[in-house]
C-alpha cells in the first residue's frame, strides 16, 4: 500500500481507503492511549493504529486503538481478534465504522468494540453476549465516566479525552 497519510484496510476483499484523521480524532486516540495504558495488565498491550488486526488473507482491519494480548502478537500484526478495538469517528468513516466494521468485529469475536464521537464527546460501548452479538452496554457523553471492566477496569470520561481543546 501506498505511504500516503491515508489508511488502507481490507474487508472481505474489498479495500477501504480513509483520509489521514484530523486533530480531534489524533487528540482521542492520543489521550485514550495513555489512559488504557495506565491501567494496562502486563500481559495486554494498547496499541495506537496504525497496526494491522489480520485475521485472514482477505481482511485486515487497523482500529485507532486496540488492546491485545501479548501470546496473541507478532511483531507485525494481530492475526486474531483483539480484546478491545475502537475507532474514533470521523465525518468520513462514520456509517463504516458503525455499520460495517462493528459487523465485522463482531463477526472476528472481538468481545468489546468502542466508537467515539470526538464532535459530540459521546463513547458508544457494545459487548459480546451469550449468543455471540453485540449488545450496547453504555453510551455516555460528555464529563459523564465510563466504567470498564473489559478488558480490564478503567474509567473513560468522554471530555477528557481532548485535553485542552473544547
Amino acid at each position: 500500500m501506498p505511504d500516503d497519510g491515508r489508511r488502507y484496510e481490507l474487508v472481505d476483499g474489498h479495500l477501504l481507503v480513509s483520509p489521514a484523521p484530523g486533530l480531534r480524532h489524533q487528540k482521542v486516540v492520543a489521550k485514550l492511549v495513555v489512559r488504557l495504558d495506565a491501567e494496562c495488565p502486563d500481559d495486554l498491550h494498547v496499541l495506537p493504529a496504525p497496526f494491522a488486526v489480520r485475521p485472514s488473507t482477505s481482511t485486515e482491519l487497523q482500529p485507532d486503538v486496540l488492546v491485545a494480548r501479548d501470546v496473541d502478537l507478532t511483531d507485525k500484526l494481530l492475526p486474531v481478534a483483539p480484546l478491545l478495538a475502537v475507532e474514533v469517528l470521523s465525518p468520513s468513516s462514520v456509517l463504516v465504522d458503525a455499520n460495517l466494521k462493528k459487523s465485522v468485529y463482531e463477526r472476528m469475536g472481538v468481545p468489546s468494540y468502542w466508537m467515539i464521537d470526538p464532535r459530540e464527546l459521546k463513547l458508544t460501548v457494545f459487548e459480546l453476549d451469550a449468543d455471540g452479538r453485540y449488545e450496547l452496554v453504555a453510551e455516555v457523553k460528555g464529563d459523564d465516566p465510563f466504567d470498564a471492566v473489559r478488558p480490564f477496569p478503567v474509567r473513560v470520561v468522554p471530555v477528557e479525552l481532548l485535553g485542552s481543546l473544547k
